[in-house]
């Protein structure tokens, strides 16, 4: 009998295809575009604040006009700056987009990474606008994939719970609701290095390798908070119901052995 390979090794396809894209466009961009073309790809496809502001002087004159302003919510996330920029953020897509696309299928995977960019880009928005800085990279909807994992990795029969191995079943062990995942020490932790390396960004202790422009930690937090708060809406594995509607004050009362009533139903 062949036995199978650990899941670790067999990397979504829809993961693999994001990574592609994202080479596709670095290596057109390398390789293909002129300087020119190269810079008119990046004021069309990055995100940039100043597209928002009326103050702005590149207001109305950026091109792709109302469309763009729509689509670089997205787009910016495919485009990085450099080779190693690229091959941190596919390191790191990797483990936590793989958990999570076996979680999601590629369907809502690709959605959530769509609504995880947008909302990194929104608070970066929110918190740089009018900035005319483009914005790129995929980190914000990486962060979206790393507050989802934690929503189910460590629960039991999880996939870092070492009693489970890490099988295909284990990313599909019912998620934890938000406000007992926030009483979990362990997430607890997860999350207080997270937001602490995120500030350290924000204030220019750390520095993201491969990145020589100040990094969107803005965005990052954006698409964690994201990630963390609306997984349920992408989530296909049911929560598990309370016990008290299967057995509690809501449960009709059942006769008593040997009082002659009927026999009840078998529980379902």
């Amino acid at each position: 009998m062949t036995r199978r390979s650990e899941p670790i090794f067999n990397v979504p396809a829809v993961v693999i295809a994001v990574i592609a894209a994202c080479v596709f466009v670095h290596l057109a961009r390398v390789y293909v575009l002129s300087d020119d073309e190269n810079v008119d790809f990046l004021i069309t496809f990055a995100f940039i604040p100043a597209r928002y502001s009326a103050a702005s002087v590149f207001s109305g004159e950026l091109p792709g006009g109302w469309a763009a302003d729509i689509w670089t919510f997205v787009t910016y996330a495919f485009i990085h700056g450099n080779a190693t920029h690229l091959l941190v953020n596919s390191i790191w897509l990797l483990p936590f987009g793989s958990a999570v696309a076996r979680r999601l299928g590629t369907v809502r995977f690709l959605a959530f990474f769509a609504v995880t960019a947008a909302a990194g880009a929104a608070f970066h928005l929110a918190t740089n606008f009018g900035s005319e800085q483009p914005v790129i990279g995929a980190s914000a909807a990486i962060s979206g994939f790393m507050a989802a994992s934690v929503r189910f990795a460590f629960q039991r029969g999880g996939p870092l719970d070492m009693l489970r191995g890490g099988d295909e079943e284990s990313y599909r062990v019912p998620a934890v609701p938000l406000l007992a995942a926030l009483r979990d020490m362990r997430i607890v932790a997860f999350l207080g290095a997270w937001f602490g390396l995120n500030i350290l960004f924000g204030i220019g202790t750390l520095a993201m390798p491969g990145v020589q422009q100040a990094v969107a930690w803005q965005a990052h937090i954006g698409g964690f908070l994201a990630g963390l708060i609306l997984f349920a809406l992408f989530d296909p594995i049911a929560a598990p119901q309370p016990q008290t509607e299967v057995d509690g004050a809501d449960a009709k009362p059942q006769p008593e052995s040997g009082s002659g009533g009927e026999n009840p139903p078998p529980a379902a």
